[in-house]
């Protein structure tokens, strides 16, 4: 009887892994979804139908952009989470709706980190502190000194709650105890209309979702998070040249799929996200975005989103708690 058992159940892992082997052999036969958790017009999405667009061109079959925006990433990152592991549902991942919007959340859906695979890094942009032109402010130092006279407390906006430019807002009030009320998008695409519009002034966000505005003069740019100065803007000081910084910190984004994506499945996704950040016209375009792209393997990505998680969770939690305790 035992040996039986023992014969069905190595028949058993035989047939799963020969019928994960065929699913990656066939993959793909079907059309590809890559849902990008955030609105139409930011980095994310800017991201991701890069990646479609490519996708559908070099493995001849149709992929396409589902944007799902809300709760800092966590909705279309928990419709990820619960998809099956076929190669076919994807997610546009990262550090807000993987690590950061979770550590905000009292009872998060998913563990951003354990509850994926992480296929492929692709790359990051920093955040810069905006201010609506029709502000009496040219520098990070006299945005302060606004902040500190306004009677009352000063509006700004970032990609939502849980995302890096909500952090370093966060932080901003913190350490230099201004008087800054959140106002919550669900991406940076809805946060840059109302900031242009000058319906909110100030905005802490990823540069990728107003690099076009600030480059036109529409929106105002004081500091940006950068490790250095950034050669496409030499006049822009960084973060860290004002005085913070361990402010050197960029809004990273990567492709995942579900948790136990087979490994053929995530080696040939893998692969092809290299050929697409190696292709000269999306260099071009990234950078013009302000986006630094950067091949990573499987193994390498999972550990970006492991060191990462370790650093910036903390930083969320501890943030939760003063908002708690306002």
């Amino acid at each position: 009887m035992q040996t039986r058992r023992k014969f069905l159940t190595a028949t058993a892992a035989m047939s799963l892994g020969l019928k994960a082997q065929a699913q990656a052999d066939e993959w793909p036969d079907r059309t590809i979804k890559i849902i990008s958790p955030f609105s139409p017009g930011g980095t994310s999405d800017v991201l991701a139908r890069v990646l479609a667009d490519n996708f559908s061109k070099d493995m001849k079959q149709s992929c396409y952009v589902d944007s799902r925006p809300g709760a800092g990433g966590m909705i279309g990152a928990s419709i990820v989470a619960k998809a099956d592991p076929d190669g076919y549902t994807l997610l546009l991942s990262g550090n807000a709706p993987n690590i950061l919007a979770p550590a905000f959340s009292p009872s998060p859906p998913f563990d951003g980190v354990k509850d994926f695979t992480h296929v492929a890094y692709l790359g990051g942009s920093p955040v810069v502190l905006v201010v609506h032109p029709s502000l009496p402010i040219g520098s990070y130092h006299e945005f302060l000194d606004y902040i500190k006279r306004s009677s009352a407390p000063v509006n700004y906006t970032s990609s939502g709650v849980g995302t890096h430019g909500f952090v370093f807002g966060e932080q901003l009030a913190r350490i230099e105890g201004l008087k800054l009320n959140h106002i919550p998008y669900k991406g940076g695409g809805a946060a840059m209309v109302d900031l242009i519009g000058g319906q909110v002034k100030v905005a802490t966000i990823t540069f990728t979702s107003v690099v076009a505005e600030v480059r036109s003069g529409a929106l105002r740019a004081l500091a940006v998070s950068a490790e250095r100065r950034m050669a496409s803007f030499p006049d822009l000081p960084t973060f860290a040249e004002l005085g913070h910084p361990d402010w050197v910190s960029a809004s990273w984004f990567a492709l995942s799929g579900p948790k136990g994506l087979p490994s053929d499945i995530v080696d040939k996704i893998n692969r092809e996200v290299a050929v697409v950040l190696d292709l000269g016209t999306v260099k071009r375009q990234l950078e013009d975005e302000t986006v630094e792209l950067k091949v990573m393997s499987p193994t390498e990505t999972t550990k970006y989103f492991e060191d990462e998680a370790r650093q910036w969770r903390p930083v969320a939690v501890a943030l939760r708690g003063n908002q708690l305790a306002q």
